[in-house]
């Protein structure tokens, strides 16, 4: 790579001092050498901003006026941007010293190819993959995501078995390397997400635009994982099962949309009844309120379903349920999925 786009390193910050403590200084010694930090902050009401003035004062901090969440968040950021390349950074996330070329060269090498990411592993468990991202994103029939290196619950120790830089589904919004131009095209994130599903969404979107999204195993990225929102936050498996099937109804066609969301309320209910069987009645209450929301704004989100173009790429959509496979067929492996049952 001869010349040096420029690259926007942007970690969106919500009372992250914790975090940005570990992890800025591994941030500003990347290697990339056409580059721009910035702290976008959601109206945090710690000191991580006096801490980021203090002690990173080449950082760019750019401040909403409330908290907007991951997704109205980085759109409101991303408007006072310029750059070629945007990469959203999770404020948990440890990266390694030469972890933006590898990316960037892939994305340089192919036009269509406008989003991608890295090689995640666990930072608490160096050595295996991360569940948030992995070795990049897929998505099943029914709209449950997954990845190579983790599906459902079920994480894979990294031997380099995923090493081969591959076209994928979806990529990782905890380390989201985007075309600036591709981001504007596609309008960003969608702000009614808050949080969750808004990359995969994202992605989809692109994806239907007839691009392409990657992953580069040669870029290398540490997560911590629910910095946010814990694994087990009822808010979480709110936002997750809305976000999903919202997504859904954007993004398929209409006959498939109607088919597969009227089936996934039927795995959606076996999830329900599952965390009520395990004790854990928030959960379930959060399905209950997710199925709410979807019906009480039905309307409004089918207004944001734009005509589906002949050009639209499917690449990594798996057409089976992973949901069967795993209970059923007891495959715990990315590796142990037919390559055939994938588009």
């Amino acid at each position: 790579m001869t010349a040096y786009p420029k690259v926007a390193v942007v970690i969106l910050n919500w009372n992250g001092k914790f975090f940005l403590e570990k992890f800025l200084p591994s941030v500003f010694n990347s290697t990339y050498p056409n580059i721009e930090f910035i702290i976008g902050d959601n109206a945090s009401t710690d000191d991580s901003l006096a801490y980021v003035r203090q002690n990173f004062p080449k950082f760019t901090i750019l401040e909403n006026t409330e908290n907007l969440g991951f997704a109205g968040g980085y759109n409101a950021i991303l408007e006072k941007v310029d750059a070629d390349y945007f990469v959203l950074l999770n404020s948990d996330v440890e990266v390694t010293e030469n972890w933006i070329e590898p990316v960037i060269k892939q994305l340089e090498s192919d036009p269509l190819l406008v989003a991608c990411q890295p090689k995640i592993q666990s930072y608490h468990q160096k050595g295996h993959f991360e569940h948030a991202g992995a070795a990049g994103g897929f998505i099943d029939y029914f709209g449950f995501p997954f990845c190579r290196g983790r599906v459902l619950d079920k994480v894979e120790k990294d031997e380099g078995q995923y090493n081969d830089p591959i076209e994928v589904f979806w990529a990782t919004g905890a380390a989201l390397f985007i075309k600036a131009h591709a981001w504007r095209e596609a309008n960003g994130f969608d702000a009614d997400f808050f949080a969750h599903f808004e990359e995969i969404d994202l992605c989809w979107r692109l994806k239907r635009m007839g691009y392409k999204i990657g992953y580069c195993p040669n870029s290398l990225i540490y997560h911590v994982g629910g910095g946010t929102l814990n694994t087990s936050n009822p808010q979480k498996t709110y936002l997750n099962f809305r976000n999903n099937m919202v997504m859904m109804q954007k993004n398929l066609p209409l006959g498939q949309a109607i088919w597969r969301l009227a089936m996934r309320l039927w795995w959606d209910l076996f999830a329900l009844i599952k965390f009520l069987v395990d004790g854990k009645r928030k959960d379930a209450w959060a399905v209950s309120r997710a199925h709410q929301y979807f019906f009480r704004n039905f309307f409004r989100n089918a207004r944001k379903r734009t005509k589906y173009p002949k050009k639209y790429n499917n690449k990594g959509q798996y057409k089976n349920s992973i949901i069967w496979d795993y209970y059923v067929n007891k495959i715990h492996k990315y590796s142990e999925l037919d390559e055939n049952n994938f588009h």
